[in-house]
């Protein structure tokens, strides 16, 4: 295994353990990336600017694709398992996807998290009074737009949507 290059993969970690974790792989000299994005969050009595994972649930780290090496890092503290499409082979992240993040959260303040959608996928609407309403993401002049099918019309409708109140059906 010596010679192998380092490879970026996903690593599960247990419910609001990101930081924590996070910490602990760094003093395992592991390369840890957790994005993470500064919001105000508002109290009856005051407001605070508070920092939170933007991938909740999950960081990323850089290491070598070894067994050693995985189990070094599934068994710091906090830590759930590494992500893979199949079960117990982590998978690499393209190192692309990576530098995008990065570049991303060290040029913009206003990043949000999205599900993975695209134009024609079927989704729901997850919170407020259309919660639970399916339909159809649409886009029209650069907006996404939520569609209501009525199929024995012949007829859909359409509201704008931000992304983040829809989920994939």
């Amino acid at each position: 295994m010596l010679g192998m290059s380092e490879h970026w993969y996903a690593l599960s970690v247990r419910s609001r353990h990101e930081f924590v974790a996070s910490q602990q792989l760094t003093k395992k000299g592991i390369e840890v990336l957790l994005p993470t994005v500064t919001r105000m969050k508002r109290w009856s009595d005051r407001g605070k600017a508070v920092t939170f994972p933007l991938f909740p649930g999950y960081l990323f780290v850089h290491v070598r694709p070894s067994a050693e090496t995985f189990l070094k890092v599934i068994k710091t503290y906090g830590t759930v398992s590494l992500v893979g499409h199949e079960p117990g082979i982590p998978a690499p992240i393209d190192p692309q996807e990576i530098q995008a993040l990065k570049l991303m959260l060290a040029h913009s303040n206003d990043i949000d998290i999205y599900p993975h959608l695209w134009e024609g996928a079927r989704v729901v609407i997850k919170s407020g009074p259309l919660k639970g309403v399916m339909g159809i993401l649409a886009t029209k002049q650069d907006r996404h737009l939520f569609v209501v099918n009525v199929d024995i019309l012949g007829r859909s409708v359409g509201m704008s949507i931000d992304a983040e109140e829809l989920e994939p059906v």
